[in-house]
């Protein structure tokens, strides 16, 4: 199994790569809490505390109530009546950020950002000349500590996907190293429902197929994946067998700017999914403005409860001009599926056609308001 106290070293094959995936613990309400001591034990949600509004994130103090990203912010005060809310600050999350980012370039070029507080970095040959990506963790985990006074769970292994595993497995301000030849393994003893992807609706699926752990997942051959998960099958097939190739990819070039959020619950209400709307452009607009892109295609990204995938798109004959036109294009590509036949898990929002200028901002993840 993998080791999961962060002590001693990784043993590396030849031909494997070393990865860590860094996570922030509880990120934006973590930063809220260092910043206003008072708040420090206290349940804390990150969103809108109206009755529209949506968690952003929480703080641990409140998970333990059941209180999660995405919800709705009165379903999250039902089950926690002493919720502190406080509204997003995503200049001082950003300034955080970079601040965490030099600390990942001072070990390696190799890093790619999944959101503001989560990138994979490859130290395979890492600048310091360490040698171990355990060791690398550690320190760089210290060193956040020490730098911004907030935790972070970090993820050792081969591949991009045990690494983001590990990450989750002793969360908050957790280490866990899965080593060449433990991969299979430890997916085995996974619940589906830790597989990045499978969502509440997802495991409900599986479970009635008979599939509740990554062990019984790999029994499944890819012609029973396929007729039933569809093109999600291929990954769900690898997942299970511990297998990622692919690389991790620093500044890469992107033909969108863009950010999905998955729901910890599935969404149909129209004021809902305009509030969620509204999140999304927020945050992507901001991603757009820090890449300095222009584009002319914006794109609605729906997944439904039963994993299908609608996308609609809007072309212009010029540049979106500014944020209240892209939220326009967004709001009427929404409106124009509602009703929706179906509630959904999955919202996202994305420019396209781009004419870019300088390399693109880090892309959205699952997670705390996903792209926020």
């Amino acid at each position: 199994m993998a080791r999961q106290d962060g002590h001693g070293e990784e043993q590396e094959a030849d031909g494997l790569r070393k990865i860590i995936h860094v996570d922030m613990d509880a990120f934006y309400a973590s930063v809220e809490q260092r910043d206003d001591p008072s708040l420090k034990g206290l349940p804390v949600a990150v969103g809108g505390s109206s009755g529209r509004g949506v968690v952003a994130a929480a703080s641990y103090e409140a998970r333990r109530f059941g209180v999660r990203s995405a919800m709705p912010s009165a379903r999250a005060v039902r089950l926690c009546p002493d919720l502190v809310f406080r509204k997003p600050r995503f200049d001082v999350y950003r300034e955080v950020s970079r601040q965490i980012r030099a600390i990942f370039l001072d070990y390696t070029p190799h890093v790619e950002p999944l959101s503001l507080d989560e990138a994979y970095l490859d130290v395979t040959a890492d600048l310091k000349g360490i040698g171990s990506a355990t060791r690398i963790a550690q320190e760089i985990r210290r060193r956040i500590k020490t730098d911004t006074q907030l935790t972070a769970s970090a993820g050792v292994s081969y591949n991009k996907f045990l690494a983001k595993l590990a990450s989750d497995q002793n969360k908050p301000d957790g280490l866990c190293v899965i080593r060449p030849g433990e991969g299979a393994q430890f997916v085995a003893a996974l619940p589906v429902r830790r597989f990045h992807g499978v969502g509440p609706r997802g495991a409900e699926k599986m479970a009635r197929l008979g599939i509740e752990t990554g062990a019984d997942l790999a029994t499944r051959d890819l012609a029973f994946l396929r007729a039933h998960f569809g093109s999600f099958a291929e990954y769900l097939f690898r997942a299970a067998r511990g297998v990622d190739l692919r690389q991790v990819r620093a500044d890469r070039p992107r033909k969108s700017v863009g950010g999905e959020r998955t729901f910890f619950e599935n969404i149909e209400d129209p004021a809902a999914l305009r509030e969620t709307m509204d999140h999304i452009v927020d945050v992507v607009w901001d991603r757009i403005k820090g890449s300095k892109a222009r584009g002319r295609t914006v794109t609605l990204k729906l997944r439904y409860a039963d994993f299908q995938t609608l996308t609609r798109a809007r072309s212009l004959h010029h540049f979106v001009a500014d944020k209240a036109e892209f939220a326009a294009i967004g709001h009427a590509l929404l409106a124009e599926q509602l009703p929706l036949p179906q509630p959904i898990r999955l919202m996202g929002l994305t420019l396209s056609a781009l004419e870019r200028h300088e390399a693109d901002v880090p892309r959205a993840r699952d997670g705390q308001l996903s792209l926020l």
